[in-house]
């Protein structure tokens, strides 16, 4: 059997822990942050877990992470 490619632009917007959860970063943290308020900002920083319908995309994109 061959060698399964990793899809690089997956691999690199998603982290995989150790419990098969995937990971990604919030969306609106690049630019325009002065009309967004302190609190707001704040919460983006934090990752936020994929819905689990995903989860069947994800492992078929990173085959050897999950």
């Amino acid at each position: 059997m061959p060698k399964l490619k990793t899809r690089k632009s997956v691999a690199k917007r998603v982290k995989v822990t150790k419990k098969k959860k995937a990971l990604r970063s919030k969306a609106g943290r690049r630019h325009l942050l002065s009309g967004k308020s302190r609190k707001r900002k704040r919460n983006m920083r934090k990752k936020e877990e994929m819905p689990a319908g995903t989860k069947k995309l994800i492992k078929r994109a990173l085959p050897y992470s999950a």
